[in-house]
């Protein structure tokens, strides 16, 4: 399988450091981190099912405890579906990638938020291990991934959201009123009990796009977007917001283009749903550029992960102006000539938004 090789210089670490409130007791070595992710060592944009779960189980070895893995449950061709945590802190952060099975980039990204944070033992690791639990579902579709499409793979399915005899839209099964052993969609079911067993205060959603460009002509690197359904609660809403900010001033610190997603309010999507429930819940979408992109995406996911964490761990996010969100420029124009080649991503039939 195609590797590619991560280049991170340093500037990035320290414009992530300065996006989260400035230097914190936990500033994270910025030579340790550059180190983790450097020309020494390639990665894998799309690890196989096996793969994924060899690097998980020698993660949490290398972690010596610190990194615990679990199948939270099994997909419907019998592969697992994985979690795992890192820390024992109070403040709690839920990540789940891929949902959708042809948009990847997440998944490796975990990888490496989980080898900094839990396979290294310096005193940024336990600083941070000690104010926040992280766990995250990888790779929530991995029938769909073998497929590679978005879709999970249930051949009996005549969904509303989905495809009839191919399988369900993951994310479009997650309504607070839909119980885990009533969900048709098998792996929506899986995070549902992940999410009232951890309780996290933060859920942070990793898709996939097409290409688009913004109102300037300049090509779109990411996007993202906080709960809009109208029965949010303010609070919820606020905090999602303080966390778009911060996602946006991290990935644009690192060379990115981030906009504003045009999700809808259908309250079966993650964000929506987990903003319902009581959650600071955030989308991440980052763009399908073409392969020759594919490491600088999979580094601004894995710095996102690590600015949230980090910011939660250190001030908390109370002093981000939830207004800056609403101020993140629009999308703007798809792409057409790049947009097919680079992603096989399309909106599910019925629904207004393709998160």
């Amino acid at each position: 399988m195609r590797k590619t090789v991560f280049l991170l210089s340093a500037y990035v670490t320290s414009s992530m450091v300065a996006c989260s409130g400035g230097e914190t007791p936990g500033e994270p070595p910025v030579q340790q981190t550059a180190d983790m992710l450097s020309e020494g060592r390639s990665i894998d944009p799309r690890p196989s099912t096996e793969e994924l779960a060899s690097e998980l189980r020698a993660i949490a070895r290398r972690s010596r405890g610190a990194v615990e893995v679990s199948e939270i449950g099994r997909t419907n061709e019998d592969r697992p579906v994985w979690s795992a945590r890192v820390g024992h802190g109070p403040v709690r952060i839920l990540y789940v990638t891929q949902q959708h099975g042809d948009e990847p980039l997440g998944t490796p990204a975990a990888l490496e938020f989980l080898r900094l944070a839990g396979a290294s033992d310096g005193p940024w690791q336990r600083w941070l291990r000690s104010r926040v639990t992280v766990a995250i579902v990888v790779r929530a579709n991995a029938d769909g991934f073998e497929r590679n499409w978005r879709y999970n793979y249930d051949p009996d399915a005549n969904p509303e959201y989905g495809e009839r005899g191919k399988g369900y839209d993951i994310n479009r099964y997650h309504n607070p009123a839909l119980q885990p052993d009533d969900n048709p969609a098998t792996e929506a079911g899986h995070i549902q009990r992940q999410y009232t067993a951890f309780a996290p205060a933060i859920v942070v959603d990793y898709h996939m796009q097409g290409r688009y460009r913004d109102l300037g002509g300049r090509e779109i690197t990411g996007s993202v977007k906080w709960p809009t359904h109208p029965d949010t609660k303010p609070e919820q809403v606020e905090l999602a917001k303080r966390i778009t900010v911060l996602v946006q001033q991290t990935m644009n610190a690192a060379g990115g283009n981030v906009s504003q997603y045009p999700g809808g309010d259908y309250e079966g999507i993650a964000r929506n749903a987990y903003g319902l429930r009581g959650s600071g819940s955030v989308l991440i979408e980052l763009s399908a550029m073409g392969a020759e992109h594919e490491p600088a995406q999979i580094r601004a996911a894995f710095l996102s992960m690590v600015a949230i964490a980090q910011t939660a761990a250190a001030s908390g996010l109370g002093w981000i102006d939830p207004a800056q969100a609403d101020r993140i420029p629009p999308r703007g124009e798809p792409i057409p000539a790049l947009a097919g080649a680079a992603a096989s991503w399309a909106p599910p039939p019925g629904s207004d938004s393709d998160d």
